[in-house]
């Protein structure tokens, strides 16, 4: 599932998948991954994000019920 609300994130902080990427220690391969829904980060590269991004984990990564 494609992560929409990180992308929007990162976007509305003016950060390019690789600047994400060095400010959570991983390559911009990642960000992209799981910005496309390929790949599904840990919990601790999850918190990363969200600290990065000044998001919750429920803004970033909760996913609805359908």
């Amino acid at each position: 599932m494609k992560n929409l609300k990180m992308k929007s994130a990162r976007a509305a902080k003016d950060l390019s998948q690789q600047e994400l990427a060095d400010a959570v220690g991983v390559s911009r391969q990642t960000i992209n991954a799981i910005e496309i829904g390929n790949y599904n980060p840990t919990i601790k590269l999850c918190v990363a994000i969200c600290r990065a991004l000044d998001k919750t984990l429920d803004e970033l990564f909760w996913v609805e019920a359908e």
